[in-house]
């Protein structure tokens, strides 16, 4: 190993100044740290005091907008005291049951009216209250007193309110203080803290709104004062009351509401909320703390905001959580500087193993080029050979010496720049071309030259590989399979030809059919019936019995000839696809079935939006072949039963018509779609054995399959498949 001195330039430093440089980054963080700490204390309690301001703004709003509701429905019972001279209790309940206080307002405990009254208006409501609803009216405290303010009005009917009805809110000296001052503004007041606003309700407040006869408010305070009717108060829960302003998941945040007193220069502090000892951290508990003052329905409150220091957010840790978080950053640092250092001369005795891999890499590369048995070559950036094996030598006619310093363009006789120059641009670093070689002999062979870029350091001159192929074999064999593919095209062709011609002669042979069959057919029923009914008397029941069954032998001839034609179209109709409805034209088959034979009773399952594409014509051919063998079978089952739904059998779905009938032998499933084949005696059940075998040629030419299934006597069952498009 060589010593630190000896070490040349560009060589990563010893692994003594890795060690000393570890300890210079941990006495930079560490300086780093002090530094900062010494602000973050004033720093993050001017940004806790912020957050505390900006969300004690949020609570006081909350807390105006619900006096300033409560003030609205006060002002709402004025109207309506207003627009009735005297409501009555159901007119004061359905207005408070209108604002549904218990659900929307949880805090305010009812929606009363305090009357003024002197000792003659008291008396005559006591004998009015007494007249109609036979109860006596009492105002608590009693006692004679110039000027009377009982509650008369209250809302809602609990047990509390009850017991507080009649009660003089004059003779209790904090309310009297708010009438007086709503009287006197002639606007809405707010009582100062309340020790109980109701049995077992706990502290409180009470606003007021000023009530006068008639609605009008008199501008001269005297006339006011004998204008006044009484005040429509509402009393609520101060705790209650701040709960629905003040947010429940901020964790820490005290709030502390004290009344100040009236007017600019009051100093009698009296708490609003929380109420008790205890309730608001004092000035020793650590915290940041902030104080609004507001103007409060001709009260003022100061509203103290404590936020506890929780921990839980970014930018609370202080200056000792800060401190402790920097040395530990610090001695993180530390220690990967330390193993950095450690690694540094493991670093270059993995980079002197490295180096050797690489020259045994290189010495493989090359030999793989060398003894390759496909012709390869080095290119440098002008396109010259700097290096070729043995193989690109052969195909070449010459010697690797010979080609070393040649341009190998050169050596082709056939060369298209541009079009090589734009294989190159659309190639990602890969791209073939195909040249021509014409050798000394006159031989010209096609080679396929595979050009691929390879990275080399900077003192190397390598540009790419090449690698070169002999195709001119592959290429006359593609040529004479060309040539045979052209052949073959023509003998399909020749053939389509012939089948045209054959289908054109099966069509002619089954118009011959029709034709040339009928008319002896025509004769032979004809001179039968002419036998049987004119000499009938000349035959006995024998020779009778064979005229019928000469007759019958002609009918079923005729319809064979009508078979064979309908399943000549079948095969011969242009297929026209458009989209089909499948279940609706399968409720119109059974509809033509039912109308045909009205005295049985089918029960008919069809699943509905059944859809296929195909021709319409015959799709509904195929269905009624299905549909009407599926209705003549279950002749003899009672309940008859007949569904068409669409199932699932592996990856593939199929169309199913399933019945009830007297189903089949499954070991003769292969004769059913074969024509003129029958499983069951014609004298049982009527047909030519044409129809399966007309579905299975409309579902093949629409690229399907159709399998049956059955058992005898338990029903048989017909899949089918209608592609899209023919597979």
């Amino acid at each position: 190993m060589a010593k630190p001195h000896d070490m040349p330039p560009g060589e990563p430093m010893p692994a003594r100044q890795g060690y000393l440089l570890a300890v210079l980054v941990l006495v930079a963080s560490l300086i780093l740290v002090a530094v900062y700490a010494t602000g973050a204390g004033t720093r993050e309690r001017a940004l806790a005091e912020a957050r505390l301001a900006a969300e004690a703004e949020q609570i006081v709003a909350r807390l105006r907008q619900q006096l300033l509701t409560y003030e609205l429905i006060t002002r709402g019972g004025v109207s309506l005291l207003a627009a009735i001279d005297r409501p009555s209790a159901r007119q004061w309940r359905n207005y408070a049951d209108g604002l549904e206080l218990s659900r929307r307002f949880p805090a305010m405990l009812g929606l009363c009216y305090a009357a003024q009254m002197s000792p003659a208006q008291l008396q005559e409501f006591q004998l009015e209250e007494r007249d109609a609803t036979r109860t006596l009216f009492s105002v608590d405290p009693p006692g004679a007193r110039p000027r009377y303010g009982p509650i008369v009005l209250l809302e809602p009917q609990t047990l509390a309110n009850v017991e507080a009805k009649g009660f003089d809110m004059l003779t209790e000296p904090v309310q009297a203080a708010a009438m007086e001052a709503a009287r006197a503004s002639a606007s809405a007041r707010i009582t100062a803290p309340l020790t109980s606003v109701q049995d077992g309700a706990g502290a409180g407040l009470v606003i007021y709104a000023p009530v006068y006869r008639n609605g009008i408010v008199p501008t001269n305070p005297q006339v006011r004062d004998a204008a006044l009717a009484g005040w429509v108060c509402a009393p609520f829960r101060i705790d209650m009351f701040v709960a629905a302003a003040v947010p429940s998941d901020r964790e820490g945040l005290s709030l502390r509401i004290v009344d100040i007193g009236e007017g600019d220069d009051a100093t009698d502090d009296q708490p609003v909320f929380p109420t008790g000892e205890g309730g608001f951290p004092d000035e020793r508990v650590s915290g940041v703390r902030h104080s609004v003052v507001e103007q409060v329905y001709g009260r003022r409150w100061r509203l103290d905001f404590h936020q506890a220091d929780t921990g839980g957010g970014a930018g609370l840790l202080g200056p000792t959580g800060t401190i402790l978080v920097g040395v530990l950053a610090s001695l993180l640092l530390f220690a990967l500087a330390m193993i950095l250092a450690r690694t540094q001369s493991r670093a270059q005795r993995i980079a002197a193993r490295m180096t050797d891999s690489f020259r045994r890499s290189e010495l493989r590369f090359r030999n793989a080029i060398r003894f390759s048995a496909i012709g390869k070559a080095l290119l440098d950036h002008d396109g010259r050979i700097i290096d070729a094996n043995l193989s690109l030598a052969d195909i070449l006619r010459s010697s690797p010496e010979e080609l070393m310093g040649q341009r190998l363009d050169a050596l082709f006789s056939s060369v298209d720049s541009e079009a090589e120059s734009r294989v190159r641009e659309a190639s990602a670093g890969v791209y073939r071309v195909t040249r021509e070689l014409r050798r000394d002999d006159g031989d010209l062979r096609h080679l396929q030259l595979t050009f691929a870029q390879v990275p080399g350091d900077e003192d190397q001159d390598f540009a790419s590989l090449v690698q070169v192929e002999d195709i001119t074999g592959r290429l006359r064999a593609e040529a004479q399979v060309l040539a045979l593919n052209r052949t073959l095209e023509a003998r399909v062709a020749h053939r389509t030809r012939e089948l045209t011609r054959a289908n054109e002669e099966l069509e002619s042979f089954a118009y011959t059919i029709s034709h040339d069959l009928r008319a002896p057919l025509r004769a032979i029923d004809g001179f039968s019936r002419m036998v049987a009914e004119r000499h009938a008397a000349a035959f006995d029941d024998v020779g009778q019995g064979y005229l019928a069954r000469v007759r019958a032998a002609t009918a079923r001839m005729g319809e064979l000839i009508d078979a064979i034609l309908k399943m000549s179209r079948v095969s011969r109709t242009e297929l026209r696809r458009e989209p089909l409805d499948l279940s609706a034209m399968v409720a119109d088959i059974v509809a033509e079935l039912a109308q045909g034979e009205p005295e049985r009773r089918v029960d008919v399952t069809i699943e509905p939006g059944l859809r296929a594409s195909g021709d319409s014509a015959l799709v509904r051919n195929l269905l009624g072949n299905l549909i009407g063998n599926a209705w003549k079978f279950t002749r003899d089952s009672d309940p008859a039963r007949i569904g068409f739904s669409r199932v699932h059998e592996g990856d593939e779905e199929w169309f199913e018509i399933a019945d009830n009938g007297i189903g089949f032998d499954q070991a003769y499933a292969n004769k059913l779609f074969r024509p003129f084949q029958r499983l069951h005696a014609a004298a049982e059940f009527a047909g030519e054995g044409v129809g399966l075998a007309s579905v299975k040629r409309i579902i093949e030419r629409h690229g399907g399959t159709i399998i049956g299934r059955g058992r005898p006597g338990e029903g048989a069952s017909f899949r089918f498949t209608l592609p899209d498009e023919p597979g």
